[in-house]
Parts: C-alpha cells; structure tokens; sequence
C-alpha cells in the first residue's frame, strides 16, 4: 500500500510542479519567492501548488499587490520562503548523515546548519538585501533572529516527522530510494505548519518581509505593508524578540528530547 501512495504522491506532486513552473513567471511577485514557490512544490506538492494558487497568483492583472496585502498571506510567504531556504539544506544534510552514517545527533547538527546556513546567508540575507539598501552585512544582521526562530519551528517539526516515518517507510534510511523523498516530503509539510504561528509573529512585528509585488513601471519589488487586520506594529524590543528565540529554542530541544536524538 506505502508504494501505491509515494506513486500517487510522486505523480501528483510532478503535475502540481508542472503547473506551478509554467505559471508563475507571469505573477508579479520577486524573484527570490517564485523560486521559493517552485522549491517548496517540488517538496509539498499540491499543498504548494494550492499555497500558490490561493495565496499569491493574482485572480486579474495588476491586482497583486491589493490580493497578497491580507495578513495571512504575508505570513504563507514569509512561512513559504523560509521553508524552501531553510528546507534545502536540512534536506542536504539529511542525504549526506545517511550516506555518511553519521550519528543522530551529528546528522542533526549537519541539517541544521546547512539549513540555517543556506537560509540565512543566500535565501534571506543575500536575496533580499536590497531590502536594506542593498547592504549584504545589514541585511545579515536584520535576518539573522527572524531566521534563528523560524528555523527553530520549522526543523523541530521536521526532525520529529523523519524520525517517526522512517523507520516505517521502506527505503527511507537512504537518499537512492523514493520512501527517502517521500519522508522529506511529509516532513517538509509539517515543518511548514509548526513555521507559520512564529512567522506570523514575525510578520504583523515588521521583523520579516511577507509577500512581494513587483511593479511594472519600476521592475522593483515593493512589500506590502496595508494588511487586512491592520495588525502591523513597530518592532518589538530586545525582551519579547528574547523570549520568542528561547520559546523556539526550547520547541526545538523538546523536539530532539521527544526522538531521543
């Protein structure tokens, strides 16, 4: 029955990336984001195809920045693109601990900072630094805590779904077998979830950028900052910026205690 469903899964999931590669160059969205979009289809599937679909492809042409403006899409691509950033390298490290038949905990450590590291430095800090003026050492600074906690969410649900599922999915110890892209495909899914309450507070604190819109006249990107709820404050202070990396630091440790990793 397992092999039915990663086929099914596989299937749908080359369909849905299909779809999502053909269409997305015409949204008007940053570029950074459309691959984030791409990345993160090739993982979820037709949850990502769907993410993209409901929450950033404008229903009529030039209505983009009015259509992403509703919080909760700020907060899917913010979500969206941490997980694609963040994802690839925790995927990365998973292949390469198995192949080198590494220990739990340095296949942990290994995901985690090439997670982190490719998120942080390329996905966040590089792709986004005209953000900050074009600065690439400001724009290091700016992501570095909204990518710590982020990245926190996002790997506690991921590391707590691998080690659940793998032992129970043939061929999932190892990155030449399907059931290995399919336990990082579930995975990615349920990181994705356990990310989105933080960057949502992230997201409503100006600590991180959400959905982009780019205009045609100037080609540049711009955020958006009119959201629904009006829930868009000024960024916190050091205490609640603090608490939010020990309360995801601690999400985390919880995580690897619960798989004895």
């Amino acid at each position: 029955m397992s092999d039915g469903i990663m086929l099914a899964w596989f299937a749908l999931t080359g369909l849905s990336l299909a779809f999502v590669v053909i269409d997305i160059p015409k949204t008007p969205e940053a570029t950074v984001l459309k691959w984030a979009f791409v990345i993160l289809t090739a993982f979820t599937g037709v949850f990502g195809a769907f993410f993209y679909v409901l929450g950033c492809r404008e229903p009529l042409k030039g209505t983009h920045q009015q259509y992403v403006s509703a919080t909760w899409r700020q907060v899917l691509g913010s979500t969206m693109h941490c997980a694609a950033g963040d994802g690839i390298g925790i995927v990365a490290g998973a292949a390469l601990g198995a192949v080198l038949t590494l220990s739990p905990l340095a296949e942990f450590a290994l995901e985690y900072a090439l997670g982190f590291g490719f998120g942080w430095a390329f996905f966040q800090a590089y792709a986004m630094r005209d953000m900050v003026g074009g600065s690439y050492l400001r724009s290091l600074r700016e992501t570095f805590v909204p990518e710590l906690v982020s990245m926190n969410m996002l790997m506690a649900g991921m590391v707590v779904t691998m080690k659940l599922l793998m032992p129970r999915i043939e061929g999932a110890a190892g990155p030449a077998a399907p059931g290995f892209w399919f336990v990082m495909s579930m995975a990615m899914i349920v990181g994705f979830i356990m990310a989105y309450p933080v960057n949502w507070w992230l997201v409503t604190r100006n600590l991180k950028h959400g959905m982009l819109t780019v205009l045609e006249k100037s080609g540049a990107p711009m955020e958006t900052g009119d959201h629904d709820d009006h829930t868009m404050t000024q960024r916190p202070g050091p205490g609640p910026v603090f608490g939010i990396v020990v309360a995801t630091s601690a999400v985390l440790i919880a995580a690897l205690w619960s798989v004895g990793a």
